[in-house]
């Protein structure tokens, strides 16, 4: 997610893998600070993987998600040897959802001889603060969630691409392809008036940037363009801007804390038109929120639903015999692409290595050169550490629950 920090088939409602919730953690020998696993060997040389994610607070559930998912790649890895000589391990940082926090969760890990990578951010916008601290001590990042264009292509990524650190890389696609895939669905619903709202940050202005753009020369029209203060409860003042507009739906750049309680007030105040969101809203916390009135709301989010593909089927089938304490959530298939990535570079660049430390450069370039079938699909990376897979799909409220609407490649589409 860009803010989170970026999109189907026909298949069953999003399965309980999909259903969040905040609370608990893993016991050391599969989670922080562990790691082991039944296949680790005494005298073994460690190496460690960080993860870097809200722990706590209103993007929990998220982030202990990517949490598990991590430490589910590394126990299966330990368990099987896959890199001989060595045990690798996981030390999980809080971030808060807080880009300084963020900072300061990077320079434990870095100051850390044992790590050799690290899988993270949810955010966009802590990613900003952590990219730079990564990149100087040479560790490589994989994150599951970013989805921000300029984290890895800079500012003019648009005119003049040009890749931000050699040590970033991104399992999911971004909102210059996500925000274009959910205009195309609401102009090919025959919505041609939509107004939008963001909450200013990184990843809300971002994806409803790029929503625009592909809104407007495509034929559609905004008819009001708004934002808010995420830290605000009241939106009655943006809701009456908004109202006025007479929009056939809302465009949110955001997450689920904040559209959720958007949408109900706004259909309370008689706004009674779809509300859609990114991948920072695609969370069954967001449908409790907006409560009864959510029916028909939308949202698109990375990939393919994890149950309709046949290994996201054997790795939530695995997570759920781990016994972890939160589903796996939105990102837990491509967290657990992530730390995979980065275990198929160590075996390469752990091997005959004396100390993680020393092997950190190697695995940046081994890193960049992975290419294996992940529970994602294919999990490859470009020359700005993109993911070369441009999945996306549309989910829809219905019964109280998310159900796929839509998932296309717009790789194949063209976009």
């Amino acid at each position: 997610m860009s803010q989170r920090s970026l999109i189907t088939v026909g298949v069953s409602v999003v399965a309980a893998s999909l259903a969040l919730s905040a609370c608990g953690s893993r016991d050391a020998d599969t989670g922080t600070g562990g790691g082991g696993g039944t296949g680790s060997a005494a005298g073994n040389k460690t190496a460690t993987i960080g993860v870097i994610a809200p722990l706590s607070g209103d993007l929990s559930a998220m982030g202990k998600g990517i949490q598990h998912s991590v430490e589910l790649a590394v126990k299966q890895a330990n368990d099987s040897g896959a890199i001989p000589g060595w045990t690798l391990k996981v030390d999980a940082k809080d971030d808060e959802a807080k880009p300084e926090t963020g900072k300061n969760a990077a320079t434990a890990l870095a100051g850390d001889n044992n790590v050799v990578g690290v899988v993270g951010t949810l955010n966009s916008s802590v990613a900003q603060n952590v990219q730079p601290v990564l990149a100087t001590a040479k560790i490589v990042q994989v994150s599951p969630a970013n989805t921000n264009p300029s984290l890895s292509r800079g500012k003019d990524y648009l005119t003049a691409p040009k890749r931000t650190y050699p040590t970033y890389f991104r399992t999911c696609t971004t909102d210059d392809v996500q925000g274009p895939f959910a205009a195309k669905y609401l102009l090919d619903q025959g919505i041609k008036q939509v107004a939008t709202i963001h909450d200013k940050k990184t990843y809300g202005q971002g994806l409803v940037d790029a929503f625009t753009t592909y809104f407007k020369a495509h034929g559609g029209t905004v008819v009001a363009a708004e934002t808010i203060n995420p830290d605000d409860s009241n939106y009655q003042n943006v809701i009456s801007k908004v109202k006025g507009s007479a929009p056939k739906a809302v465009y949110y750049g955001g997450e689920y804390p904040q559209m959720g309680p958007l949408s109900q007030q706004a259909k309370a105040a008689g706004l009674n038109v779809p509300f859609m969101g990114g991948d920072g809203v695609y969370d069954p916390k967001y449908i409790q929120l907006a409560g009864a009135t959510a029916t028909g709301d939308l949202a698109t989010s990375v990939g393919a639903p994890t149950d309709s593909l046949e290994k996201g089927k054997e790795f939530l089938a695995a997570y759920e015999k781990a016994g972890y304490a939160e589903p796996s959530s939105a990102y837990g298939a491509y967290a657990y692409d992530a730390a995979n990535a980065i275990i198929e570079g160590l075996k390469t660049s752990l091997k005959g290595a004396s100390d993680a430390q020393g092997a950190r450069q190697a695995t940046i370039d081994a890193v960049g050169k992975v290419n294996f079938q992940g529970v994602t699909g294919d999990v490859a990376f470009d020359q700005y550490g993109d993911s070369k897979t441009r999945v996306l799909t549309v989910y829809k409220v219905e019964g109280g629950k998310w159900v796929p609407a839509k998932t296309e490649d717009m790789a194949k589409a063209g976009s």
